[in-house]
């Protein structure tokens, strides 16, 4: 049988519309899911342009209405955070533990088929009468989505907060995992964050959730600066939208590190002129992390890797969703991860503009879309 459900779909043209799509009984390894909370970011709005109709939405939490046959491991009533990142567990990065570029699931990893049918059934989901794909094979901006069942990681808490669950998964976790997946950094550690935006603050907070010594975070914003101290930062840096390369901030931060640099630096502005960066702000032998995903071709300097430098480019902050998201519901418990901070506001389907409207004028860290 059947379901209508309230969704945002995409038109392709760069505009969007709230309409009801019909979703299909789960088959034997779907889940249907009632969303109660959707996170928003530039992806989503990106979407609106991507040449075809699609149901918006890849971050989400909700609860579980009804399963496959085949399911054993969820069932009604379950709560659950939806991953954009579904692993099939069984292909070489899989069973290398690289769950977050899966070679048969993955819809932005080159090679991945998380765009075809063989991952998204066609038929499950339609539009004016005709089949639509669902962002990510996910499609949260709705009042339901149907999902792989691995697409799903099952919480444990009472009284959940949906639309804390709801941000973790993608923008936090990224966050998090470029620092503590990623790079790893050590307690006592020295880093630098360029830019204070919702990644970047995430960033921040993994930093001081990790015990880094000094967290210095630099931005064209003041009021995104302010946001940076309420996260951990330490010192914070406003540069200037005509400092090409963040040169004159490279050497502020030197000269706090007897002219060496820190020992971590991490790139979250999305601005592909600033890609090499964080280069800049490191020591010799330090690491520096490319966290916004920047697409472009760029050119850099290839002196700012000397000596020794790392320079890496991770994904998703190597998500493994069935690890790492219960760590940071429980850091969330404990109070150490900022989710309630990150939210400032929340907002009806009906008012999906307004929301975009405050994501694209720098108003919010982080919007989130709530359902009845």
């Amino acid at each position: 049988m059947s379901i209508q459900s309230k969704s945002a779909v995409a038109k392709g043209d760069g505009t969007f519309t709230i309409a009801n799509v019909t979703l299909s009984d789960p088959q034997k390894d779907e889940v249907l899911v009632k969303i109660k909370a959707a996170g928003l970011c530039h992806t989503d709005y990106d979407s609106l342009s991507w040449g075809k109709p699609i149901v918006m939405g890849h971050e989400g939490a909700g609860i579980v209405e009804k399963v496959g046959s085949a399911i054993d491991d969820f069932k009604e009533g379950d709560q659950v955070i939806l991953n954009w990142a579904t692993p099939c567990l069984k292909c070489f990065q899989c069973q290398e533990g690289n769950q977050h570029i899966c070679e048969n699931n993955s819809p932005v990893v080159a090679g991945g088929n998380g765009h075809t049918p063989g991952h998204a059934r066609l038929q499950s989901t339609q539009w004016n009468g005709k089949p639509i794909k669902r962002s990510f094979n996910l499609g949260t901006l709705s009042e339901y989505a149907l999902v792989k069942e691995a697409a799903l990681v099952k919480v444990h808490e009472q009284n959940l907060n949906f639309s804390a669950a709801s941000i973790i998964s993608c923008g936090v976790m990224t966050g998090y995992g470029s620092v503590v997946n990623s790079a790893k950094i050590a307690a006592g550690s020295s880093v630098v964050v360029l830019g204070c935006g919702g990644v970047g603050l995430n960033v921040i907070n993994a930093c001081e959730i990790s015990g880094a010594a000094s967290i210095i975070a630099v931005d064209i914003n003041p009021k995104k600066l302010e946001l940076a101290k309420q996260f951990g930062a330490t010192t914070v840096i406003l540069a200037d939208k005509a400092d090409k390369g963040l040169s004159e901030v490279a050497k502020k931060v030197k000269q706090m590190f007897k002219g060496r640099g820190a020992d971590y630096a991490f790139e979250c502005t999305a601005i592909p002129a600033l890609g090499a960066a964080p280069l800049a702000m490191i020591r010799n032998a330090g690491t520096a992390i490319q966290v916004s995903g920047i697409e472009e071709e760029i050119t850099i300097d290839m002196r700012l890797f000397e000596w020794d430098k790392i320079y890496i480019n991770p994904l998703y902050g190597k998500c493994r969703p069935q690890i790492d998201f219960p760590k940071l519901m429980q850091l969330y418990k404990k109070g150490a991860l900022k989710l309630d901070e990150m939210i400032t506001r929340e907002y009806k389907l009906e008012d999906l503009q307004l929301a975009f409207d405050d994501m694209l004028s720098g108003k919010n860290a982080k919007g989130v879309v709530v359902f009845e």
